[in-house]
């Protein structure tokens, strides 16, 4: 964001963006940019991540979502007493 406008929270506030991967450096100027990214991800209802290895796990399952199913935990816990 330092680096002038159009800055990524401009974007956000805007819904130019749908996702965000958030990682910080530990320069003060970077984290206070992280906390403005993340807060305004949450107030407009972006999903966001915060470390590589979330963000991963998350990719992860969106390319598997047309494998999902759907079970009861009485299903399953049905199959587990059989």
């Amino acid at each position: 964001m330092q680096e002038g406008r159009p800055h990524v929270v401009d974007l956000l506030k805007n819904g130019e963006i749908a996702l965000v991967i958030n990682t910080v450096e530990d320069r003060r100027g970077a984290i206070v940019d992280s906390r403005s990214i993340r807060t305004t991800a949450l107030s407009q209802r972006v999903t966001f991540y915060t470390t590589l290895a979330g963000a991963r796990a998350a990719i992860e399952g969106m390319r598997h979502l047309r494998e999902l199913d759907v079970y009861s935990l009485q299903e399953l816990h049905g199959a587990l007493a059989a």
